[in-house]
């Protein structure tokens, strides 16, 4: 229950910076005892992939400031975040039996080692999330006129980094934190939604009379 949870909140993080827990996943599996990885997610503890992880990692905080670019960002990053929700969530699968987590035996789990079911769960939570974030954005951008994607790129961030990290450290809080996500997104989508709407009858409603 509890590594569901862990890979519930790591795909989670995942569609809001897919390099983050790729990262933290690896560096903790290498440096601590916390996260023992099964034998086919090792690699991702390497030394060689740590440092592209970082360096990947640095192009898009960079890329994901800048009005225009981060529109652009997000469309690569369709692919690249559900991936990345897919490896981790089968990462941290691989660290006990699959019957933990689907209730099933383990005839899931391919020749090679790799549990499917949690990949695949962890690619659609991810992708999920990330075009909650893509359309949230959107929406942050339309209203400030892009003046928002820095602060908000660096929020997005911080909560993809603590995400992991409650995943990883203390899984219960995933019980708390995707909900939230999940409705905050919501929300967000919710106005980009309005702002179509209110651009296509001609700029909005003015006046005392107007919705907030």
């Amino acid at each position: 229950m509890l590594t569901a949870l862990t890979g519930i909140g790591l795909s989670t993080a995942a569609g809001l910076n897919a390099y983050i827990p790729l990262l933290l996943v690896g560096l903790i599996a290498r440096f601590t005892d916390l996260l023992v990885l099964g034998d086919s997610w090792t690699w991702l503890e390497h030394p060689v992939t740590l440092v592209v992880l970082t360096v990947l990692l640095a192009v898009e905080f960079l890329a994901d400031k800048f009005p225009a670019v981060d529109s652009v960002n997000d469309m690569i990053q369709t692919v690249v975040r559900p991936s990345s929700g897919g490896i981790v969530f089968g990462a941290g699968a691989s660290a006990v039996e699959l019957s933990e987590i689907t209730g099933t035996a383990s005839g899931a789990t391919a020749g090679d080692g790799v549990s499917w079911g949690p990949v695949v769960a962890g690619v659609v939570i991810a992708l999920v999330f990330h075009l909650l974030k893509s359309l949230g954005r959107l929406a942050a951008n339309s209203v400030t006129a892009g003046c928002a994607a820095p602060f908000v790129s660096f929020l997005e961030d911080v909560v993809s980094f603590l995400t992991s990290l409650a995943a990883i450290l203390l899984p219960v809080l995933i019980l708390l934190v995707v909900p939230v996500l999940a409705a905050v997104g919501a929300l967000l989508v919710r106005r980009s939604r309005r702002l179509r709407a209110e651009r296509a009858a001609g700029g909005g409603a003015v006046g005392p009379g107007a919705p907030a």
